[in-house]
């Protein structure tokens, strides 16, 4: 990807929603990373993993209060100009643990994904390549406020996707993915700078 010329360098936080670590939606999001890096943007990365989270229980915020991680999830977001979400799909939707992080950052004030440019990718094993969690993955942002970008990339049969230098092997899906990131990382600036 060719650098853009960001007179003041976006923040991108992009969130690997799977845990485990040799996930192939960790592979797709070093590619992200490294791609939105090569833009001129910088980059703060995390696993999900980094913020564990018990199941969401309105009588435990009541007695305990929102959890430390959950603060932290969303000091990430509200940190960043522009999330981008990498998430494996189960059972043709959202993996649970990615589902709870949203419930508990959802009760934070003021609301983490508000106003917030998101981009969704996924990577699968199946000939769907996670589009079907991308599709399910709109409904809960955008009633956080999210502003999700309209095109996703959902990388279909993703265990023979890679090159050993960790792009992709097919030159067009790579070409669509950089165009797509670059497309997102654009579309971000304005909607940001007059927070500045």
């Amino acid at each position: 990807m060719p650098t853009e010329d960001y007179s003041e360098a976006l923040r991108v936080f992009i969130l690997n929603a799977s845990l485990r670590k040799e996930s192939l939606n960790a592979r797709l999001a070093d590619l992200a990373e490294r791609l939105v890096t090569d833009s001129g943007a910088l980059v703060d990365r995390a696993p999900l993993r980094d913020f564990p989270l018990p199941l969401y229980d309105g009588d435990v915020e009541a007695v305990d209060g929102i959890p430390k991680s959950a603060l932290d999830l969303s000091g990430r977001i509200v940190d960043a100009q522009a999330l981008v979400i990498v998430t494996p799909e189960y059972n043709a939707s959202i993996p649970g643990v990615l589902k709870n992080a949203i419930d508990w950052a959802s009760r934070v004030r003021p609301q983490p994904f508000k106003d917030t440019p998101a981009l969704l990718l996924s990577a699968s094993p199946s000939p769907m390549g996670g589009h079907r969690c991308l599709l399910a993955l709109h409904a809960p942002l955008e009633r956080l406020g999210a502003l999700v970008y309209p095109e996703t990339f959902s990388l279909a049969a993703a265990h023979q996707a890679f090159t050993p230098d960790g792009d992709l092997t097919d030159r067009h899906l790579q070409k669509r993915l950089t165009e797509t990131l670059r497309a997102f990382l654009a579309s971000s600036i304005p909607t940001h700078r007059e927070h500045f």
